[in-house]
């Protein structure tokens, strides 16, 4: 079987389209696991790197030799922010439910925008603002049905804060990428992404004491499932757009992963979305279509 090359001319939008399918599955993914959430995370992302890193030593080893200490440093900025984003959202499932975790977390196209504006002098027109608000707009619609029914969440202040805190990660990683990926090739740029990102995981989790073995066997074949899905044809092919399309119009495409997510959770996890979330979905559907129409 030969190996696919992420840098083949297909369309940045239909790669999009795969992307949000396969994000889509992360959330239901961390909720099937009972390991601790660093350690789901890091198994996620270090899996991703072992699959990654024979791409990157057989055909890419000369990119990744000329990479610039510049660029090596800021892809270890965006594996940093990539590891908060992990640890901060994966934690958030643990608290409330996939519908609102899944929403905040995705609110970085509101970071993403102004973070474009000030650092990379990013234009913003005027139709991606207003898809971007209508999305967001929904978006607060589907966070609040916790609060207007009973959603059955253990502490969803903490889940939807949490869920917060790694949307703003992953607009600071979304935005390093954008920068760097015009200068380094996809695959060497996300091993290298993905490796910080993995060995900052793994410090924070053997600081805190969680064991790195004795999971049976379906926590490893879940850990895998995280990285073949999500990590490969989620965020591998989200760094590979980035090249292609501005990243406001990425961030915003990726609403998609919400309403994916809240289907998934009703037919797999039993979560029966309420009437605030359904309404949300068709929002944020609608603000996607007007931002990257």
């Amino acid at each position: 079987m030969s190996t696919p090359d992420f840098d083949a001319p297909i369309s940045p939008l239909a790669g999009l389209g795969i992307a949000v399918l396969a994000v889509s599955t992360s959330a239901i993914l961390v909720r099937w696991s009972a390991a601790p959430s660093l350690i789901k995370a890091f198994y996620r992302v270090l899996f991703t790197v072992a699959l990654l890193a024979p791409v990157a030593l057989v055909r890419h080893r000369d990119a990744l030799a000329t990479i610039s200490g510049r660029d090596l440093l800021a892809a270890g900025g965006a594996g940093v922010a990539l590891a908060a984003h992990f640890a901060s959202w994966f934690e958030s499932l643990n608290h409330t439910t996939v519908a609102a975790s899944v929403t905040l977390v995705q609110s970085q196209p509101l970071f993403v925008a102004v973070g474009a504006w000030a650092v990379l002098d990013e234009r913003v027109s005027r139709r991606t603002a207003v898809g971007i608000g209508v999305a967001l707009a929904g978006m607060v619609l589907m966070s609040v049905s916790d609060f207007l029914t009973a959603s059955g969440a253990p502490r969803p202040l903490l889940g939807n804060g949490l869920a917060v805190v790694g949307a703003v990660t992953a607009a600071a990683y979304v935005l390093t990428g954008r920068s760097v990926r015009s200068r380094v090739s996809l695959v060497p740029y996300v091993v290298v992404v993905y490796t910080v990102c993995a060995a900052a995981l793994l410090v924070v989790a053997v600081g805190r004491g969680d064991s790195l073995t004795g999971y049976p066997a379906r926590e490893w074949l879940l850990f895998l499932g995280m990285a073949v899905g999500p990590g490969i044809f989620g965020h591998t092919v989200i760094n590979w757009a980035l090249a292609h399309l501005e990243s406001s119009v990425v961030s915003v495409s990726l609403l998609g992963e919400p309403v994916g997510s809240t289907i998934l959770a009703l037919f797999l996890l039993g979560e029966i979305p309420t009437l605030p979330t359904v309404l949300g979905g068709a929002i944020v559907l609608g603000g996607i279509y007007v931002s990257a129409s």
